[in-house]
């Protein structure tokens, strides 16, 4: 039990640092503008999806009707919906890496294979920027050679769970998510079999059955075993009673293992197999319908009334008081730069004296150098840094130091500097230049080391 608790506890954590930085409301502002003008393309560009695919292209090579299809789709996407949706791991809730997604499924003619609009990241070492891609997936093609997945994965479909990026469908998310149902009880639900007990802290077994019904219906069954991932070690193999109906239909354990084992069985999709987040941390008290995306807010508390604009990143722009030499003095911004107010210029310029000499430095100076090198909004700004968001962590230091100041050697230039030579690995796997198994460059410079000569071979020469 108690291992139960810290794990969801952990679990609780790490969205709530997800839902506070991974998609800030500047991107859901904007995109959802540019969404609602007809602007899809630009509504990408601002949830930082890279769109990898061409309408006239898709329509020279498989016709005008798929891609009119997926030009549908692609104006009913709401991007920012899609990011706050997307599987993520521990333990800073970034974008899982080297994923395939598929977003929806198109068939062609009846025996020819379904495209697949796909949602990828990239791998791990060229996360930089937490960019999400746009494609589309026929099974062919050297365009998704350098990805390191470049099949739809089986455990992430999020054609079967549209609500999670369809803006048009946003408001499915109330039933499929279970949130018009009451809170659950410690015991299991009627659904569930009892040999089931205790489900892996986080799952939604109550919506199990339904989910199921809808996984084996997108194959043309009505019945049928499928599988559950339940962790990353625990699997579970169920059997949904073939032809079962109504609001909850029955779950049984598989009598035996399935010819061609676990990997041939349907997988219920993760989106199905555990507990929204975003309803476990507003049970737990953790997190306000305010801060919840506009669309998740609507379908989850169809009540709640927008509190209007979000709040403002970074601290205020008053003064802050220091305790210098048994007086409180005040430092602010000065023409764009963060300045002691209490102090002349001349005063400055001779305790700057006294500093390169070795004396000790005044608390206002002091408090100014400490806040370029490592002020106390240094774990937010490598927050945003590591979710992409760069405009945010931009406006917190400039919120602190001004936007005319120029950053001194400590770990806050430290991070950005690094943020940015991290791009250059993201860029170089856009471009294609780096390929699956190869190793990417070091962005930080290597010192040279020089060899010691050998006299003995110097004197063989002679």
């Amino acid at each position: 039990m108690l291992t139960q608790t810290a794990y969801g506890d952990s679990r609780l954590s790490l969205w709530l640092r997800v839902r506070e930085f991974a998609v800030p409301p500047s991107m859901i502002e904007t995109a959802t503008a540019r969404r609602r003008a007809g602007d899809w393309a630009g509504a990408c560009a601002a949830a930082g999806v890279d769109v990898d695919l061409d309408l006239r292209s898709v329509a020279r090579v498989h016709g005008r009707e798929l891609a009119a299809r997926v030009r549908a789709d692609l104006r009913r996407l709401a991007p920012d919906l899609l990011r706050w949706h997307m599987p993520r791991i521990a333990p800073d809730g970034l974008l899982r890496p080297g994923l395939t997604l598929t977003l929806a499924r198109y068939r062609e003619r009846a025996d020819a294979h379904p495209v697949h609009l796909v949602a990828r990241t990239p791998p791990a070492w060229a996360d930089a920027g937490q960019r999400i891609g746009l494609a589309l997936w026929d099974g062919s093609g050297p365009a998704t050679a350098r990805h390191p997945h470049p099949h739809p994965s089986r455990r992430y479909r999020l054609d079967l769970h549209r609500h999670l990026w369809d803006a048009h469908r946003a408001d499915e998310l109330r039933v499929r998510a279970g949130a018009d149902q009451p809170v659950p009880d410690p015991e299991p639900p009627d659904p569930v079999p009892p040999d089931l007990v205790p489900p892996e802290p986080g799952c939604a077994t109550g919506r199990w059955a339904a989910e199921a019904r809808i996984l084996l219906g997108s194959q043309g069954r009505t019945g049928g075993a499928f599988a559950v991932r339940c962790g990353g070690r625990r699997r579970l193999v169920l059997e949904l009673a073939d032809g079962a109906d109504g609001p909850r239909p029955a779950l049984r354990v598989a009598a035996r293992p399935p010819d061609g084992g676990f990997h041939a069985l349907p997988v219920l999709p993760d989106a199905a197999t555990w507990v929204l987040p975003d309803l476990d941390l507003m049970r737990a008290d953790l997190l306000e319908p305010g801060r919840l995306h506009p669309l998740v807010a609507a379908a989850l508390v169809p009540d709640h009334i927008p509190s209007g604009p979000p709040r403002p990143i970074g601290p205020p722009g008053e003064p802050r008081l220091v305790e210098c030499r048994g007086a409180r003095h005040r430092i602010g911004l000065v023409d764009g730069v963060l300045v002691p107010l209490d102090h002349g210029p001349d005063e400055i310029r001779r305790e700057d004296l006294l500093v390169a000499l070795g004396g000790p430095p005044l608390p206002c100076l002091q408090a100014i150098d400490e806040a370029h090198r490592r002020p106390d909004c240094l774990t937010g700004v490598r927050e945003r840094l590591d979710h992409g968001d760069t405009a945010g962590a931009l406006t917190v230091v400039e919120g602190l130091l001004g936007p005319e100041a120029l950053l001194r050697d400590g770990a806050l230039r430290d991070a950005l500097e690094r943020a940015a030579e991290r791009r250059i690995a993201y860029g170089l796997y856009r471009a294609g230049l780096t390929g699956p198994g190869s190793t990417p460059p070091d962005p930080t410079p290597r010192p040279t080391r020089r060899r010691r000569r050998d006299p003995r071979r110097a004197t063989s020469r002679r």
